[in-house]
């Protein structure tokens, strides 16, 4: 992904994270609480199997959608 795009999307994924702040349970492997913008990381790269970073610029659109789509399910 080109660089201004890697940079949009951080922006979306930061955005995400906002709306899941102090939403997401409890879990014993993070005492302090989780962070919601790694949440939203790692959701994206379990469900593409790669990397926001390196997806291809023609998957954009796929993961602005899956976003959305998080921010229904958990928010």
């Amino acid at each position: 992904m080109n660089i201004d795009n890697k940079k949009y999307l951080w922006s979306l994924i930061q955005k995400t994270g906002d709306t899941l702040v102090g939403k997401l349970p409890a879990h014993e492997h993070h005492p302090k609480g989780r962070n919601p913008y790694a949440h939203v990381a790692s959701r994206i790269k379990a469900h593409f199997n790669q990397s926001y970073k390196d997806l291809p610029d023609e998957r954009l659109s796929e993961v602005i959608e899956y976003l959305e789509q998080i921010k229904k399910e958990e928010g």
